[in-house]
């Protein structure tokens, strides 16, 4: 894919490792932010954030430019592809959206990164409907592949095809949904499992530390390299073998499986049991830790993932 002129709509932590993912791959970056000027604060991350992807894909000869504007109009300028990285407020959303496309050409892809509205909603004031598309990151959004991407009711089958062509040359691994479903894709897998964690340790079946534990050293590795389907194949002849040997254990688990609600009982179990775990670790000390993991873990993954 050639190289464009991407423009970036919400400049906040999302909206700047955005930035930094553009600007690696050689697209030129083009940003605006309607809560006033970020331009020091992301200066003094930027070249961590490029040392992080220079870890994970290699130095770039020719990185992007990335320039901050001061209005809507000058940022989106020429800009042949946009991601929106607004608050999480539907109002504010459809009003950002129809005003980001009296900017810019009737071609142009228009991307939001929402990690929960719908994108039907979202597309409701626009004039051109058809071009607005999810494009949703995974935290940190520099570094981890995950884009996933679904159209709402008006989009059309080209926009959801150009915004995956971009975050494929970028170097992410995008996903794409059939249809809308609230919380997309991981964070619904990631909701079913977080919910049964979080009834564990209220129930006192298992501490924090434990349940995370579990799943690191168990199912996480394995469903990191190779994902829930595959890896699971792999303890049998094959699928069909698994399900039959495995399907009724899975089936009793899935009957007892706990329910959780976040009332004040369960959040303090879950709370304390969190802050035994971390064991004064300070959130910066355990962040840096996670990034440096992940560029290597990252690194395996592309050279062994099976997907």
């Amino acid at each position: 894919m050639n190289t464009l002129r991407i423009g970036l709509v919400g400049f906040g932590v999302i909206g700047q490792r955005w930035a930094a993912a553009f600007a690696h791959a050689g697209h030129d970056v083009q940003a605006y932010d309607p809560g006033g000027d970020r331009e020091v604060a992301f200066q003094e991350s930027l070249p961590s954030l490029m040392a992080d992807l220079d870890g994970l894909h290699g130095p770039q000869a020719a990185p992007g430019r990335i320039r901050l504007f001061k209005t809507l109009a000058d940022a989106l300028h020429g800009v042949g592809f946009v991601q929106e990285s607004g608050p999480e407020d539907l109002g504010l959303k459809r009003k950002l959206l129809a005003e980001i496309e009296e900017h810019v050409a009737d071609d142009v892809v228009i991307a939001s990164s929402s990690s929960a509205l719908l994108v039907s909603d979202m597309q409701a004031d626009c004039r051109i409907p058809g071009r607005i598309v999810l494009g949703h990151p995974f935290n940190p959004a520099h570094l981890m592949p995950l884009v996933e991407i679904v159209g709402g009711k008006a989009t059309s089958p080209e926009a959801v095809a150009t915004a995956r062509a971009l975050y494929d040359a970028i170097g992410k691994k995008p996903v794409t949904l059939n249809r809308e479903v609230t919380g997309h894709l991981a964070l619904r897998l990631m909701g079913a499992m977080w919910r049964e964690a979080i009834a564990l340790v209220r129930d006192g079946v298992a501490s924090v530390e434990d349940v995370d534990r579990a799943f690191i050293y168990g199912p996480g590795a394995k469903w990191t390299l190779q994902g829930a389907f595959i890896s699971n194949q792999l303890n049998a002849s094959g699928m069909d073998d698994f399900l039959k040997k495995y399907g009724p254990t899975y089936e009793a688990i899935w009957d007892t499986l706990l329910d959780a609600r976040l009332d004040a009982e369960t959040i303090h179990a879950v709370v304390e049991s969190t802050k035994a775990a971390v064991g004064g670790r300070s959130q910066d000390e355990l962040r840096a830790a996670r990034e440096a993991g992940l560029v290597a873990l990252l690194k395996t993954v592309a050279e062994r993932g099976a997907l």
